[in-house]
């Protein structure tokens, strides 16, 4: 009998039919809205990065999400390798968080994903009814410039109708690989992510400069200050951790409320 395949992809949101039966180890956040995307593709198990936890433990709730259909799940530490760059993540990763599916399979924190990705191979097929989950993305009155603030929980929402606005997305700042082109779909007016803990090599941050080159103002919130992966408690809750120097000559500021700042942005 073949072993099933082991795949990587630096983004969950763009799956293929080589996903369909294999172990997917993807760069991206361990929340649910990316445990949902590995599922809905037909993965056998899925890895992914811990994005520091975070606020509510939102970086690592596919865990528990993964749990209730049957699925193994695993996510590594955001300080062993980089967000958004699986090939790394396959060098350097080390797992911190597995659910009790993978662990029934000998998985366990410490391991590399080499070793995670060589056990879950003999993970069962899901067969349960994978439930339907509907991302938020929500655009507020504009303000006296006619930019409005877009509350995205992914980047995958975002598209040519956000060029020129206020984007605030719950997805982690890192570059999808190296690619700068990745930092922004559209060429928007601001752009802020959650920095996911900072992460390895500071990946966690890297849209920014990239951002800056495109005079597009950027910036991260805090992990713990808002849920990775819910555009809104992005919005509502969180506090600047880093801006790139457009932002920066807006009056953004480390500390800030991303919300107070977001405001003046619109004005």
């Amino acid at each position: 009998m073949q072993t099933p395949a082991i795949v990587f992809a630096d983004s969950v949101t763009k799956p293929t039919e080589a996903w369909i039966g294999a172990v997917l180890v993807s760069a991206s956040h361990g929340g649910v809205y990316a445990a949902y995307c590995a599922a809905k593709a037909g993965v056998r198990a899925v890895i992914l990065n811990d994005a520091g936890r975070g606020k509510d433990d939102a970086g690592i709730g596919g865990g528990a999400w993964c749990e209730a259909l049957g699925l193994a799940y695993a996510a590594i530490d955001t300080m062993s390798a980089r967000i958004g760059n699986a090939e790394d993540m396959g060098a350097r990763g080390v797992i911190s968080t597995v659910n009790t599916v993978a662990r029934s399979l000998g998985v366990a924190p410490g391991q590399s994903v080499s070793e995670a990705s060589q056990l879950l191979t003999a993970a069962p097929i899901v067969t349960a009814e994978i439930p339907d989950y509907e991302e938020a993305r929500t655009e507020l009155p504009p303000g006296p410039s006619g930019r409005h603030i877009v509350l995205a929980d992914s980047a995958s929402l975002i598209g040519p109708q956000d060029v020129g606005q206020v984007i605030v997305c719950g997805s982690h700042g890192g570059m999808l690989g190296s690619d700068p082109k990745t930092a922004l779909k559209v060429d928007g007016f601001a752009a802020f992510y959650n920095d996911a803990g900072g992460g390895a090599d500071g990946a966690g941050f890297t849209r920014l400069p990239a951002l800056d080159e495109r005079g597009i103002a950027a910036g991260t919130v805090a992990a713990m200050s808002a849920r990775i992966g819910d555009g809104r408690s992005t919005y509502e809750d969180g506090v600047l951790s880093r801006v790139n120097e457009t932002a920066r000559r807006l009056g953004g500021a480390e500390g800030m409320m991303l919300k107070a700042f977001a405001q003046r942005l619109i004005a």
